[in-house]
């Protein structure tokens, strides 16, 4: 069984970027990927062939949602999430707290009068904050659930993934400067605990999981470069750049909190992912900057509500169409001129167009395999660009205005 490993292959003479391996127990992982998100163990529709042949190496599953359904002893009893869904490559899974402050965004997200209290708790939202983790009421069956560092990295365990991520507390904005540093010492206090489990449990599924270090500080200088510091001197295999892309910030701080973050992590030569990051434009400015990986859902999503990307229809149009319109009626061409995909292969807008004016489920299939064909082709451009040292030569190509 290989041991988690991180190569760094080249890096582009003109910026940041640059390119690598991950190595895990399950395959390698090529930098900078693209993570396609599989929040209940499959990325919606697609087997584990399809997405194999749309050129992704890895995916994250969602540990808040295995929780609940069908049960993190469900999975574990199957031998963990590979064998659970079948899929031999590499697996991501976050912490699960994302999604259990998501339930309080009336609550802990919404800072009262000082803003700097330990405890925030309106009982009219779901979640409860404590120094040693939170409590909330689930959403499926309204039963109240602790969940702290310890409980989610021994979830994460069980679930056996290639890549696990620390528990922290994820902020939302507005906030104040108080708050926001109060959060961030639990955030790092919850690391140790993340840490120690990692060490210490002898039954894990997967041997050779990684457990990456989740940076926060929302949109304050000090505290992301507080953060970066920390979570840098400790154990831990990589990093994670969270509450940014996905926690309500002003776009012009997405990319201030990598200026401030990376040249401190990547100095480490450790992998770093950011959480939450996916629109094409996105993705150009956070690899120029350092990232190795980066997840979302807009491929997956996006092509499930009938939107097709196409590099053709420009950063104006978020290089995506609605193909539900009825322009697309009689149009007999694929849906992205070059691509190679299986639907482009073999369908037309015309019939796609059709499928999802008449609802019918191979619709959000084909789209969802040339969506995500479509990011996994802009990855290898990407990675082809930077071995080149034709990086900014590419995003500008791409970026215009």
């Amino acid at each position: 069984m290989d041991k988690f490993n991180f190569k760094i292959h080249h890096r582009d003479k003109n910026s940041n970027a640059r390119t690598g391996i991950i190595t895990t127990s399950h395959g390698k992982i090529r930098t900078p990927g693209f993570v396609s998100c599989g929040t209940a163990a499959t990325i919606k529709s697609l087997t584990p062939e399809e997405i194999k042949a749309c050129s992704i190496d890895v995916f994250f599953v969602n540990t808040y949602h295995m929780m609940f359904r069908p049960g993190i002893d469900v999975v574990k009893n199957a031998g963990g999430v590979h064998k659970f869904m079948n899929w031999e490559g590499s697996v991501m899974t976050d912490s699960g707290g994302f999604q259990a402050f998501s339930l309080g965004e009336n609550g802990p997200r919404k800072q009262t009068k000082a803003g700097n209290e330990k405890t925030q708790f309106n009982e009219k939202t779901l979640v409860k904050i404590l120094e040693d983790g939170i409590e909330f009421t689930s959403a499926w069956d309204g039963k109240k659930i602790f969940l702290g560092p310890k409980e989610s990295i021994e979830a994460q365990q069980e679930l056996g993934s290639d890549i696990m991520m620390s528990f922290d507390e994820c902020t939302f904005y507005p906030i104040k400067h108080n708050y926001a540093k109060e959060a961030l010492k639990r955030t790092h206090a919850w690391l140790e605990v993340c840490i120690e489990q990692h060490k210490n449990n002898k039954n894990k599924i997967n041997l050779s999981q990684a457990l990456y270090g989740v940076v926060q500080g929302s949109i304050f200088e000090d505290l992301r470069m507080e953060s970066a510091r920390f979570i840098k001197s400790k154990d831990v295999e990589g990093f994670a750049i969270g509450s940014v892309a996905n926690a309500k910030e002003p776009r012009e701080f997405v990319f201030k909190v990598l200026d401030w973050t990376l040249p401190i992590l990547n100095y480490s030569e450790r992998p770093v992912h950011f959480l939450g990051i996916g629109e094409i434009e996105d993705i150009f400015e956070s690899i120029q900057r350092g990232i190795d990986t980066l997840d979302c859902v807009i491929p997956t999503r996006m092509g499930r509500l009938g939107y097709i990307f196409s590099k053709e229809m420009g950063l104006s149009k978020k290089y995506r169409y609605d193909i539900t319109k009825s322009e697309f009626k009689l149009d007999n061409n694929i849906l992205s001129r070059g691509c190679r995909c299986y639907t482009c292969s073999n369908f037309t807008r015309s019939y796609i167009h059709h499928l999802f004016k008449s609802r019918e489920l191979l619709g959000y299939r084909l789209a969802t395999i040339h969506n995500l064909s479509f990011f996994g082709s802009v990855m290898e451009e990407i990675r082809n660009s930077i071995e080149e040292n034709n990086f900014l030569k590419l995003k500008k190509e791409w970026i215009k205005k």
